[in-house]
């Protein structure tokens, strides 16, 4: 599973992203299934030949009949159980999660890795709930220890040095740079300073916040798959 995943809706950003190093792209488009599916053929053109991962966001359908690599679904989509069936054993499965129980959960259900956040500040989407911050990524990457946890929201190259998953997911800081961007999160997710195996997430330093403090860490929101960052 690459490190770095990068969501977009532009083909100029896929072809400026890939051939760097090890990449996930991930196809997101609102609009309709015509044009995610358009969008997703031309990608897989670019990522077979640069050899990098292609998922679609949210859109079963679509990455079946594009034969992307596999989907990430998030609140609102199919659930992760009833997507793996529809995708079968192979495909790559990603869910959102906010809170350690869901991502448990998510791992039951079939999900290949958790995509979790808004890790920080964003105004990629509105109406997003409070950023999670390192602490409590930290102890959502340790709750499913051999399943990658990609954190997503707010993450730039800089910011990327004080997380402890798996791995980051770039929104609108890959936009304006691709290959520049591209390479300075890798770099930034190889820094031999930064331990990332799934045993050392949580450190003394990283202990889970009070979760008074955080209505996402409540029994009633931990209940299902947090949208989160999508």
């Amino acid at each position: 599973m690459p490190r770095l995943h990068i969501v977009t809706d532009s083909l100029d950003v896929v072809r400026g992203s890939v051939g760097h190093g090890p990449v996930a792209i991930q196809i997101r488009v609102k609009t309709s299934d015509r044009l995610a599916y358009e969008l997703t053929v031309a990608a897989l053109e670019v990522c077979r030949s640069a050899g990098a991962l292609c998922l679609v966001d949210d859109r079963v359908g679509v990455a079946l009949a594009a034969g992307a690599d596999g989907v990430h679904v998030g609140a609102e989509d199919l659930p992760v159980a009833a997507a793996r069936r529809v995708l079968g054993p192979a495909a790559v499965l990603g869910a959102t999660c906010r809170t350690p129980e869901a991502a448990r959960a998510a791992v039951a259900d079939g999900a290949s890795y958790i995509g979790a956040g808004p890790a920080f500040e964003t105004s990629t989407k509105a109406g997003l709930p409070a950023p999670l911050g390192p602490a409590r990524l930290a102890v959502i990457a340790a709750a499913v220890p051999e399943t990658p946890v990609i954190a997503i929201g707010g993450v730039t190259p800089e910011r990327t040095l004080s997380l402890k998953t798996y791995g980051v997911a770039a929104v609108s800081a890959i936009a304006a740079d691709p290959a520049g961007a591209t390479r300075a999160f890798l770099a930034a997710l190889a820094d031999p300073g930064v331990d990332r195996s799934p045993t050392s997430a949580l450190s003394p330093a990283s202990s889970a916040p009070d979760a008074s403090a955080d209505p996402a860490a409540s029994p009633a929101s931990s209940a299902r798959h947090d949208g989160g960052a999508r």
